[in-house]
């Protein structure tokens, strides 16, 4: 460096990236470092299909190189859905899908929209390209078409979804999804966000795939971390128009999926009998906290109709959030207090298994008798 040049002594990061604040994941552990069981990430309570566990265990050559394309885990999705592999991508999860998206098509001065209550990701995407996270209003807690709708402006790039909702848990039908792109500008990219869609009831679909086989500005994502139960080794993928699944290709990390990850996503497609499990089971015991919730409504307690892997139980009453987020800490579990995401009234509780979920509803219980 020259004798008179002043610039910093230390390289300066970007403003926008300097404003970031990193993601913050479910906790595991206590205040005071306990070991908690974690109901505060959707993972799955099943943990995930014996075939992926025996795939794995059969072992692999790790000092080679995974398939930089993963073309086996994506031709097997593509029998799985119907969809040509030349229009799927696979990435490190669904955030580097969703990351990609936002990348190549926003920039600084652009705009992203997605509703109030969404995915605490999204507005990181946004920021970390210079683009602004614009906030459509909620309906109920839940996105709504119409304010979406509203929200888009001549700077809108990108249009984010999550359906099922994270942490609602709401849900967009056939209908709203299709008035929702119909009305979109040809240009402004519509990314649904399908993390959750394996827990929707048999048949139950947001017409999310046939958009984007017939439409060029919609991409959907999906991922096997939560119905699938391989969360560990990151593993998701998009589908759309083949321009959009170039721009995915060009941005993703060379290598990203690694041949473990690619491994157990094959064996986790072959087993629709676990996921038809999961499905099952998340159902019936979450269809039973909601009723023990809901019978908790004199006391200010409201559980959210979810359709995903979690419920969000609203303390609108005496009861607060924080004193029953401590309590079931005390009872040996950890569950998602969202006051960063404008929920400091809420909790977002992944449904564990009966009993685990029988648990928190009696710690809530208790918690509603001691303040009557």
């Amino acid at each position: 460096m020259a004798e008179n040049d002043t610039r910093a002594g230390k390289p300066a990061m970007k403003p926008w990236i300097a404003g970031i604040h990193a993601y913050v994941p479910g906790k595991s552990k206590s205040s005071d470092g306990r070991p908690l069981v974690k109901l505060s990430a959707n993972e799955n309570p099943l943990g995930c299909s014996p075939q992926v566990l025996a795939t794995l265990a059969d072992g692999y050559e790790p000092h080679v190189y995974p398939d930089p394309d993963a073309s086996a885990l994506r031709e097997a999705i593509g029998a799985l859905h119907g969809i040509n592999p030349a229009r799927i991508v696979c990435g490190t999860g669904s955030g580097e899908c969703l990351h990609g998206a936002v990348q190549a098509f926003a920039g600084s001065g652009d705009e992203v929209v997605f509703s109030r209550y969404s995915f605490s990701l999204y507005p990181l995407l946004a920021e970390k390209v210079g683009a602004e996270a614009v906030l459509a209003e909620d309906n109920d807690y839940a996105a709504n078409v119409d304010n979406l709708l509203a929200a888009v402006t001549q700077k809108t790039r990108v249009v984010l979804l999550d359906n099922p909702n994270n942490p609602v848990g709401s849900f967009l039908p056939r209908d709203e999804v299709k008035r929702l792109h119909a009305a979109l500008p040809c240009d402004v990219l519509l990314v649904i966000d399908q993390a959750y869609a394996e827990f929707l009831d048999e048949g139950e679909d947001d017409g999310g795939m046939d958009l984007a086989a017939r439409h060029e500005n919609v991409l959907v994502t999906r991922t096997f971390a939560k119905a699938y139960g391989i969360a560990g080794e990151r593993v998701g993928w998009a589908t759309g128009a083949p321009h959009l699944i170039d721009a995915l290709n060009r941005l993703r990390g060379a290598f990203n999926v690694t041949a473990s990850a690619q491994k157990a996503a094959l064996a986790a497609l072959a087993d629709q009998n676990f996921v038809a499990r999961s499905r099952a089971a998340n159902s019936s015991v979450r269809s039973s906290f909601i009723k023990q919730v809901s019978a908790l409504g004199n006391h200010g307690l409201r559980a959210v109709p979810s359709k995903a892997n979690f419920v969000l139980v609203l303390f609108e009453g005496a009861l607060q959030a924080e004193t029953a987020l401590h309590a079931i800490a005390e009872a040996g579990y950890a569950v998602r207090h969202l006051p960063g995401q404008g929920l400091p009234q809420a909790l977002r509780i992944t449904i564990g298994t009966a009993s685990q979920m029988d648990d928190i509803a009696g710690v809530l219980q208790r918690l509603c008798g001691n303040a009557a």
